[in-house]
């Protein structure tokens, strides 16, 4: 019988737009939590998607909100026919 591993089929990415879908006010601390890394690897891995457009983040009051451009096409040549809406729409149940 075969040991179960570790690997996922979305990416620390992934899972973190799905979890700004469901919660776009999330706090770094939330999210690592959600994700299983560290805070300081979760605001590295938004800093890259808001650099390639793929989040906005903007502040309201003492909270960053976070916006995704859902119509941004994914980055894989084999999945740019996708947008990052419909990756969140398949995953999400239409969020």
């Amino acid at each position: 019988m075969e040991k179960p591993s570790d690997w996922t089929f979305l990416s620390n990415y992934g899972h973190i737009l799905v979890a700004l879908a469901r919660e776009p006010d999330a706090r770094l601390r939330d999210l690592a939590e959600v994700v299983g890394i560290t805070e300081r690897a979760v605001h590295r891995l938004l800093t890259e998607m808001e650099a390639a457009g793929v989040i906005d983040r903007h502040r309201e009051g003492r909270r960053n909100r976070y916006t995704i451009d859902r119509g941004r096409r994914l980055r894989h040549s084999s999945e740019q026919h996708c947008t990052v809406g419909d990756l969140i729409d398949m995953i999400c149940d239409k969020l």
